[in-house]
């Protein structure tokens, strides 16, 4: 090695690829004696790298997780991916796409001057697609807590906002869902859990804004199949990606979610709106099946869009006067 530095950043790389080097082979890898190796490894716990010595017949060396965040070493690969991901960062959670632009902006400044140069040729304008009417951030700490319940595999209990399937009133108490949560996704800027309820014995997701985890959490539990054993194409199916439907319009409809679900085309996107009021965005292969479709519900209905189905609900509405005489 030609600098101790150097030997140094080359023994945290090391250590980093894998869990567990005996001594013996890091220092053959380095070109030092096992003396030397030892000496290397305190000051690395020095400077806040929690490196272990593993016990054996040889004895090593592992790194673990520590209690803080030391310096890190990335190599080139990991910079660039590192810069993408900060850019075009657009989570839905609340502070987190600040917080990634002064991510970057420390990243920047330990680069090396070669890598700091690509960084900032590497300029991307990440275009979002256009916001719904109510598009919710998501709390920090409710994510990190789902997303716990989720590798933990244990029982989470939450209170939801617009469960209409309840079927009590606003005023009534509401016992918390409970599920054993699966997956958490994002999908059109919302993030989702995928989780198996068990008080209906059926697969939901559950919009993760809407959630407000209660602790402690419950028992462990055995992680079940999801149907198709997918997550990715669990979601695209249920919510209508499965079938590229020609026509996608979205109405809104005076009726309760799960009456609504009951009815619903496959890959029809179902979302509680609260007091009884269900969103609905479901395909067909023309706008006038899919205006006739919505009508079917028998319950008042508002057209949101796109005007191609407003223009077949008026088309639908005179041919069904007409018929009259």
């Amino acid at each position: 090695m030609s600098t101790p530095s150097a030997r140094l950043l080359s023994l945290l790389s090391l250590l980093q690829s894998r869990r567990d080097w005996p001594g013996d082979v890091l220092a053959d890898r380095l070109g030092v004696s096992p003396r030397t190796v030892r000496r290397d490894v305190d000051r690395l716990r020095d400077l806040g790298y929690p490196v272990h010595a593993t016990k054996g017949p040889d004895g090593g060396y592992r790194l673990d997780a520590g209690s803080q965040m030391p310096p890190l070493l990335l190599d080139d690969e990991q910079v660039v991916a590192l810069v993408v991901a900060l850019r075009t960062a657009s989570t839905g959670v609340a502070g987190v796409d600040e917080a990634a632009l002064r991510a970057l902006t420390t990243v920047r400044q330990v680069m090396p001057a070669r890598l700091r140069a690509a960084a900032d040729a590497l300029q991307v304008t990440a275009v979002a697609r256009a916001p719904r009417r109510d598009q919710p951030q998501v709390a920090a700490d409710v994510l990190l807590a789902v997303g716990a319940a989720v590798r933990a595999r244990e029982v989470l209990r939450f209170d939801y906002v617009g469960g209409s399937s309840d079927g009590v009133g606003p005023e009534a108490f509401v016992p918390p869902r409970r599920a054993e949560p699966h997956h958490l996704v994002t999908w059109g800027g919302r993030w989702y859990l995928v989780g198996w309820d068990l008080d209906r014995a059926d697969w939901r997701t559950y919009r993760v804004d809407r959630m407000t985890p209660r602790t402690p959490t419950g028992p462990r539990f055995a992680p079940r199949d999801l149907p198709g054993g997918d997550v990715a194409a669990y979601v695209a199916d249920k919510f209508g990606q499965a079938v590229p439907w020609p026509c996608v319009g979205e109405v809104e409809l005076d009726m309760p979610a799960d009456d609504v679900r009951r009815w619903a085309g496959r890959g029809a996107v179902v979302e509680d709106l609260g007091d009884g009021r269900t969103r609905l965005v479901q395909g067909a292969w023309s706008w006038d099946g899919l205006a006739a479709m919505s009508a079917l519900f028998g319950v008042p209905l508002r057209v949101v869009g796109p005007a191609d189905l407003r223009d077949a609900v008026v088309r639908l509405t005179g041919r069904l006067t007409d018929a009259l005489g």
